[in-house]
């Protein structure tokens, strides 16, 4: 029997069995398709994931194929700058860049070859989820491969398997509908060129536009244009009432489309596909012993770039604690967390790409300037105070964290050392807890004296200006808690089901 089985590996699922196979868990991957999905999907990230990927043992592999960007711009009616999220000039204080861009199948690739040579991991193509049986300690899926009925069991399940997710429909769960819906034209290609922007007033002088995501946002019709790696390009344009989806994907429409940015421009179209941009969560994200991650769980507005992190945040959650269990003995419930950590998280950020995606798809010229308005007062007012996209996550605010400590839930930072290593390199994972002096050994903790860091005292920093002791981090990079030592390991301990005999 294995421990888990993921059903369907897009860069979820491959996400998920890079990380459960480095902690030593006995992992099938089952997922339909022989070949790689050919085509862009998904094509940003933020730097919580390029932290992930370290943790996974792939970040020198997707690195040399992503390319790192400096925030978003949105442009309105009158093609004037109604909101910058600018990065440049500001501090990484967790280690990378916060806009990453990709093409996705390198990117899969990329992860799957993360757990290639794992003899831990069975990467099955070719099968096709038919169904799943649950009993006392196991999950029993049968799928087709070949031709010929499969079973396999494990003793837990995740499935990663897409916005239509035949997992989630077996089990019978309904999704809660956000109340966003509107039909966009994504068209991607390879352009030999800057992309040309219209005359845009108010842009702050550092901001290079080949480098932002600029969401233009003009009643005439709304658009995005996003940078890529290399000569990649992303035009995300909104449809109009009474356009036909088909219609518009026609060669010559979407040549029309572009003409304004990319002019005579040597270019080749990759593709061109209509979406409805959907706010979309289940109302369970467990059944049993199963497990739903990614698009199978929730659907995210793009505005902001999330709807891929969030499925890697999904599995980064489940596989610290699925290793607590097999390896350390944690108590299974722990795992019942899963939806009190994940489900209001995703629940803040949709909510903010709705709020985000109303006001950048309103069609009425007079409200759109009346937005406008609002938008560069409200930029005015607040002017110094830059916003970036990873305010837009917030801490974990319930689960398996020392809920009323200082900064708990929150994201803990990565320095970057004298030697050039990030923290995460130095420390290694798993749970690590930083004093602000020497700290003795703790069994299943990495106890780290934050005066002896070479980290130019950012770590001592963090906990000075919070007034606390010592902080406890969790494997997926999150606050656990803060105060004295003695009492976050007693609190993890509580926590996690693990006997405070066993700690030392």
């Amino acid at each position: 029997m294995f421990d888990v089985a993921i059903i369907g590996c897009g860069p979820v699922g491959a996400l998920a069995a890079c990380l459960l196979g480095r902690a030593g868990l006995k992992v099938v991957v089952l997922e339909k398709e022989v070949d790689l999905h050919p085509l862009p999907r998904a094509v940003h990230l933020d730097h919580e994931m390029m932290r992930l990927f370290q943790s996974a043992g792939v970040i020198d592999r997707v690195l040399p194929d992503m390319v790192d960007t400096d925030g978003h711009l949105h442009v309105g009616a009158a093609h004037q700058a109604i909101r910058y999220m600018g990065t440049v000039g500001m501090e990484r204080p967790f280690g990378w860049s916060n806009d990453w861009f990709f093409y996705q199948p390198e990117l899969e690739a990329h992860l799957r070859a993360g757990f290639a040579d794992m003899a831990n991991v069975d990467l099955r193509l070719g099968a096709e989820f038919t169904g799943l049986v649950q009993d006392q300690g196991a999950v029993h899926i049968t799928y087709l491969q070949d031709g010929a009925a499969q079973e396999v069991t494990a003793r837990w399940a995740i499935a990663s398997d897409g916005s239509r997710s035949p997992v989630r429909k077996a089990l019978g769960v309904r999704l809660d509908d956000l109340k966003f819906e509107e039909p966009w034209l994504v068209v991607d290609a390879e352009v030999d060129g800057p992309v040309r922007f219209p005359e845009i007033d108010g842009v702050p002088a550092e901001a290079d536009l080949q480098r932002l995501s600029v969401m233009m946002c003009n009643p005439k019709r709304p658009a995005t244009v996003v940078p890529g790696r290399g000569t990649h390009r992303r035009w995300e344009l909104m449809l109009l009432p009474g356009e036909d989806d088909a219609a518009m994907m026609q060669p010559e429409k979407v040549a029309e489309l572009l003409a304004p940015y990319i002019g005579h421009l040597p270019h080749t179209i990759i593709r061109s596909a209509t979406y409805r941009f959907h706010g979309l969560v289940a109302e369970q994200w467990q059944v049993g012993q199963v497990f739903l991650a990614g698009d199978a769980a929730h659907q995210t507005p793009p505005f902001f770039g999330q709807g891929m992190c969030h499925g890697l945040r999904d599995v980064a959650n489940l596989a610290w604690k699925m290793a607590a269990i097999v390896n350390d003995g944690a108590s299974p419930a722990i795992l019942d967390t899963y939806q009190a950590e994940r489900d209001s998280h995703v629940r803040g950020v949709i909510g903010a790409a709705v709020a985000a995606g109303r006001y950048i798809c309103e069609l009425d010229p007079a409200k759109a300037a009346e937005r406008d308005a609002e938008m560069v007062a409200r930029a005015k007012a607040q002017a110094g105070q830059r916003q970036t996209a990873h305010d837009l996550v917030p801490p974990i605010g319930a689960g398996i964290v020392l809920m009323g400590s200082v900064a708990a839930g929150e994201r803990f930072i990565q320095p970057v050392m004298a030697d050039g290593r990030k923290l995460d390199d130095h420390t290694g994972d798993g749970w690590r807890l930083f004093a602000r002096g020497p700290v003795g050994a703790a069994q299943g903790i990495t106890t780290v004296d934050a005066t002896t860091l070479a980290d130019g005292g950012k770590v001592l920093d963090w906990l000075k200006s919070r007034g606390v002791e010592a902080v406890l981090i969790r494997p997926d990079h999150n606050v656990f808690g803060t105060g004295t030592t003695d009492a976050l390991i007693t609190a993890r301990c509580q926590m996690l089901g693990l006997q405070l005999e066993n700690i030392a």
